[in-house]
């Protein structure tokens, strides 16, 4: 039996420490000081994912990681018991930490138990201890372990539930712990670092006004995710949530699929459409890339966020709207209110409330969490029994500017995956070699190889020219998210001669 005084000292613990992350650690750090364990995990449960809060003698990219409970036997072993659960050291149920312990590559031969967390009988996170010997556990009886586990749901659920009434000040019918354990994840931004923490601070901050929203931020950022965040917060989450990519409309169509048209308006117009204003009637409408929107539109834009009035093509009559504007765009709008290219009094509208979407370059910190994020995912969808990547190889990744953010780290880390299954099967783990070349950093201050004199000169001047149109257009579709439309306007090309020139240098 545990002594009072060991659990007076882990009581205690758990009351330290500015944040629930502290706590969370603290309680990790009891967890191996107790039972000398070598891997342990403290993890929330949320609509049948287990989500790491604190880890111990595990890859940093495991906190990252969204362990589907349909997909790990173990897990699901604990979800399901009610009570503690201790595995055979010759289980044959695969491990989920497999290849993600810090100092070794597979796990074999183990002590592994699981420690069901609930909360008004309800399953809201678990603790897994695993340990190197055998029989390291053994003295430990299982009425020690409920006592930990108690100890551990009361804190989770602590936390859970100041996490509700910060969301939902005035309260909700349902218990609090109940409705958490329920909801969902859907979006969710990966990040514990101070930028992203201050993003989400903010997003609380305005997701529960009615203020229009612009997100700012580079190509690659998340911006989307933020416009979502924003509206699950608010009053109007139950309402719809319409998207429009203003890069990817041609100016001829842009106001119909905003405002709408009645039948007959114009050539074309068999039947009456509803544009996206009114489809996000008493919801939020998310206008992405608004910096592309026509200067003839914005007049228009303008009308509805100042009296939620619009006119359908071809129809005389007014329409009343109530939307939510959020806004986002990776140009300096400020900038292009100065040369006219976009209207001021539109932009003062839109910035009512403005969010920087930071940079992967100013919350370098969260790379492992994402890498995790990304591969476990991909370990599903792949059909994986383990993918996970070297320690030296991560810490290659960390150490990069990443222009492309976020989604240039998910398209380098999805290509490295295909490889690394290629080569090693069902247990795959990506090593430097897997980084495409096309991936890797070039040497501070080394001009990268295809773009040297001698290579140059070893071309004719027809393939020289095929290989810089290739590299412009890849550069214009990828920064408008794979979108020809908007990559012809960036490229100030009719859109027609920009799919034929793609065919003719095999881009499409």
């Amino acid at each position: 039996m545990l002594s009072a005084d060991t659990l007076t000292r882990i009581a205690l613990d758990l009351q330290r420490g500015n944040s629930h992350r502290e706590r969370f650690e603290q309680l990790i750090q009891s967890v191996r000081q107790l039972f000398r364990s070598d891997a342990s995990a403290l993890l929330r449960y949320n609509r049948g994912t287990f989500i790491p809060l604190a880890i111990d003698g595990l890859s940093p990219d495991v906190m990252g990681r969204r362990f589907l409970v349909s997909e790990h036997p173990r897990l699901e072993a604990i979800a399901r018991a009610g009570d503690v659960v201790r595995f055979p050291p010759d289980s044959d149920l695969p491990d989920p930490y497999d290849s993600l312990i810090a100092r070794l590559d597979h796990l074999h031969v183990h002590a592994c138990m699981g420690i069901p967390l609930l909360s008004e009988e309800v399953l809201i996170g678990a603790l897994t201890i695993d340990g190197l010997n055998p029989s390291q556990f053994d003295g430990f009886d299982d009425q020690d372990l409920g006592v930990i586990g108690a100890l551990a749901s009361a804190a989770l659920a602590n936390a859970l539930l100041l996490e509700q009434m910060a969301s939902d000040p005035h309260g909700t019918a349902n218990p609090p712990v109940r409705q958490i354990a329920a909801a969902t994840g859907e979006g969710e931004m990966i990040g514990t670092s101070a930028a992203m923490q201050q993003l989400r601070s903010e997003i609380g901050v305005v997701a529960g006004t009615d203020l229009n929203v612009l997100i700012l931020g580079e190509t690659g950022t998340g911006k989307e995710l933020i416009a979502r965040a924003v509206h699950a917060g608010s009053a109007r989450r139950a309402s719809p949530l319409v998207y429009l990519n203003c890069a990817a409309l041609p100016e001829s169509v842009a106001e119909s699929e905003l405002f709408g048209h009645v039948k007959g308006a114009f050539t074309g117009a068999i039947h009456n459409r509803t544009g996206k204003f009114e489809l996000a009637h008493q919801g939020t409408l998310f206008l992405d890339e608004i910096g592309e929107l026509p200067l003839s539109l914005q007049a228009k834009l303008l009308r509805v966020l100042q009296y939620g009035d619009l006119q359908r093509i071809g129809d005389d009559s007014q329409r009343k709207v109530d939307v939510r504007v959020i806004a986002a765009t990776n140009k300096d709008l400020k900038a292009e209110t100065v040369t006219g290219q976009f209207r001021a009094d539109l932009y003062h509208r839109l910035s009512v409330f403005p969010l920087h979407a930071p940079s992967l370059r100013e919350h370098c910190e969260d790379i492992p969490l994402l890498t995790g994020f990304f591969l476990e995912r991909w370990r599903g969808t792949m059909g994986l029994n383990t993918l996970s990547i070297d320690q030296d190889t991560l810490a290659a990744l960390a150490a990069r500017p990443w222009h492309g953010n976020v989604r240039e780290l998910e398209h380098v880390l999805r290509r490295a995956a295909v490889l690394a299954r290629a080569e090693q099967g069902e247990k795959a783990v990506i090593h430097e070699h897997h980084i495409c070349p096309g991936d890797r950093q070039p040497v501070a201050g080394h001009t990268p190889l295809a773009a040297q004199p001698e290579n140059l000169r070893e071309m004719s001047l027809k393939d020289a020219t095929d290989a810089f149109q290739r590299s412009m257009i890849s550069k214009a579709v990828d920064d408008c998210d794979g979108n020809w439309a908007g990559a012809a306007r960036r490229l100030a090309l009719n859109p027609g001669n920009l799919h034929r020139l793609a065919l003719r240098l095999g881009l499409k």
